[in-house]
C-alpha cells in the first residue's frame, strides 16, 4: 500500500529486456533498502531485487508489459518513487495500491497562473469512477481532480513544488501515463454491479 506522495525521483540507468520481461537499474536517493520490498516505479507496484547505495533493480514481469508503459521505458528517464507505507506513517495523499489500471494520454497541458493543468484522456471504463476534488493516481502521484472538462477527460492541476519533484513537469501532448483510480470507487462499483442490471430493485430491497 503507498499514500501517492512521491518520496524520491529516480533515473533509469539501464534496461534488459529478458524472455521475462524487462529489468530496470535505477539511480536513487534511498541508502537503504530491503530485498524483496515493494517500491512503486511511476506507480507500479515492483520488488526490489538488488541494491546499494542511491541504487536499486526491479524487474516487471512478462504479464505486466501490456498493462503499463515499462517496455517503452529508456535510459535516462526520470521515474516518481515511493516506498510502502509503514503503519503508522501519516496517510498524506490517498489509498494507492500500485496497481495500474489502465495507460492513458495526455491530451494537452497549460501554464494557469502559478499552477501546471494536465488534461487526461483515459479509459471510459475508468470515467464513470470519476469525481471532481476526487482523487486519482497518475504515475504514482496522488492528485485531486481539478475538473472533468470533456468526456472521458480528466484534468489535474499541478503546483510548482510537484512540478519540481516528480515526473510531471515534463508532460507534453501524447505523454503516456498510467492511471490509478479510486479504490474505494472500485469497490462500490463493484459492489452495486448486481444492482445495475435490474432497475426494478426497489429501495427497500436494497436497505
Amino acid at each position: 500500500m503507498f499514500t501517492g506522495l512521491i518520496d524520491d525521483l529516480g533515473l533509469i540507468e539501464d534496461i534488459a529486456h529478458t524472455d521475462a520481461g524487462v529489468e530496470l537499474r535505477i539511480s536513487c536517493g534511498y541508502t537503504s533498502l530491503d530485498l524483496g520490498e515493494s517500491i512503486a516505479v511511476n506507480g507500479a507496484c515492483l520488488t526490489v531485487r538488488e541494491f546499494g547505495d542511491n541504487w536499486f533493480t526491479v524487474a516487471a514481469a512478462i504479464t505486466t508489459l501490456p498493462r503499463t508503459t515499462i517496455a517503452n521505458w529508456s535510459v535516462g528517464m526520470r521515474v516518481n518513487l515511493e516506498r510502502a507505507l509503514k503503519l503508522g506513517d501519516r496517510l498524506g495523499g490517498h489509498m494507492v495500491q500500485g496497481h495500474v489500471d489502465s495507460v492513458a494520454e495526455v491530451v494537452s497541458t497549460e501554464n494557469y497562473a502559478d499552477a501546471f493543468l494536465i488534461n487526461i484522456k483515459i479509459d471510459p471504463n475508468l470515467y464513470a469512477l470519476m469525481v471532481p476534488q476526487g482523487s486519482i493516481t497518475v504515475d504514482g502521484v496522488s492528485l485531486t481532480i481539478n475538473a472533468l472538462p470533456d468526456t472521458n477527460v480528466v484534468q489535474v492541476s499541478i503546483i510548482e513544488y510537484t512540478k519540481r519533484h516528480t515526473s510531471l513537469g515534463d508532460y507534453t501532448s501524447g505523454t503516456k501515463v498510467h492511471i490509478e483510480a479510486d479504490i474505494i470507487g472500485k469497490f462500490v462499483r463493484q459492489l452495486m454491479q448486481p444492482y445495475n442490471h435490474n432497475s426494478d430493485i426497489s429501495l427497500k430491497e436494497l436497505q
